[in-house]
This record gives structure tokens, C-alpha cells and sequence, in this order.
């Protein structure tokens, strides 16, 4: 879900796991002459087509033929088993974006997946809150961007397994306590 908390999770876990990096759909936005535009004059950013998908997995598959980390843990990982502190082995890599389990190409990839939701009302708050370039129009968060976050979730509910669903609404500490301890998990299953 749009301001969902997802930036900020990724980022507060990059700092906690060793050789984290992050890849952000955001990153592969199409420049605005090249997003289509409705019969209402909404730009129509909330779709897959004004994402470069192919560039996104190309540099996903580039980060794990490579399996190096761009950056360095910044802060002493909290909680980390013993079995993971100072392995030069364990390389994660966090996809973050609002598209990203509704395109085929990518699903194969995922050790895990978690999907930030948030109810319409609080979604739309945190939204006016936010600048973006270009600006939201009047009525663009209820004619485009509501509506694109309900068909997509749709059809990832119909279509996706494994999904972990987090509730956006949940303080930031409550959420990355949450991922952090599934991810700690799953790396313990991987290493077995």
C-alpha cells in the first residue's frame, strides 16, 4: 500500500542484517512523458506500465549473480544468532515497492514475501502528507491510486502464497521487531 512504511522498514532492517542491500521499485519509475494518462487526466503511475519491470529484475539477477553487498552494517545487528555474527557468507537482498508480487517474472525469486496494508482512511492522511513530483491532482488518491492498491491486492490474495500481511497501522518498532525475527528465522532454515 502506498506510505505503508515500506522505505523505512527496509532501511531499518538494512542496518540490522549483514551484507544487506536494497533494490526500490521506485528507482525504475518510467519518466512522466512516458506514463499514460486516462480519460480524467490522471497520470496512471499505479500500474505496472509506468515501471521499467524488465530493468528491476535484470538488477535484481545482476545483485544475485554478484552476491556482494554495496554497503556495510551500520549498527551492531541486534539479536542476531550467534551463528550468523561476522558470516561473510550471508548476503540479503530487500526488494521493496508496491508492484512487486504482481509481476510473473519476479515471483520465482522470493524467499519470503510481506505486504503492508493500511485502511482507506489512514492511507489517504498519510498520503496528503506526502510531496511528490509530479503533485497528486484533486481526486487522484480516490479515482487512481485507491482503487490500483484494491485490484492488485485482489489479485495477489488470489494468486500468491506465502504472503505475510502486516498491518501498516502497527507502530514502526512493532513491524521490524516482526520481520526482523521472521527473516532471523528463515536464515536459520537456509543455513540448515
Amino acid at each position: 500500500v502506498t506510505n505503508g512504511g515500506k522505505t523505512t522498514l527496509a532501511e531499518k532492517l538494512k542496518k540490522m542484517l549483514p551484507n544487506c542491500d536494497i533494490i526500490s521499485q521506485d528507482d525504475f519509475f518510467k519518466p512522466e512523458s512516458e506514463v499514460e494518462t486516462d480519460e480524467r487526466g490522471f497520470k496512471l503511475y499505479d500500474v505496472l506500465d509506468a515501471l521499467y519491470m524488465d530493468e528491476m529484475v535484470k538488477s535484481i539477477h545482476n545483485w544475485m549473480n554478484s552476491r556482494t553487498s554495496s554497503g556495510v552494517v551500520t549498527e551492531e545487528p541486534q539479536n542476531t544468532y550467534d551463528s550468523l555474527k561476522n558470516t561473510e557468507d550471508v548476503y540479503i537482498l530487500i526488494v521493496e515497492g508496491f508492484l512487486l508480487y504482481n509481476y510473473e517474472p519476479l515471483n520465482e525469486l522470493w524467499n519470503r514475501r510481506y505486504f503492508l496494508t493500511l485502511p482507506y482512511e489512514e492511507c489517504k492522511r498519510r498520503r496528503s502528507t506526502r510531496v511528490y513530483q509530479p503533485a497528486d491532482t484533486p481526486g487522484y488518491f480516490d479515482g487512481h491510486v485507491w482503487p490500483m492498491y484494491l485490484k492488485y491486492k485482489h489479485e495477489l490474495e488470489e494468486n500468491a502464497s506465502n504472503v505475510v500481511y502486516l498491518d501498516g497501522t502497527k507502530s514502526q518498532e512493532e513491524l521490524l521487531s516482526c520481520v526482523y525475527s521472521d527473516i532471523i528465522q528463515e536464515l536459520k532454515k537456509l543455513r540448515e
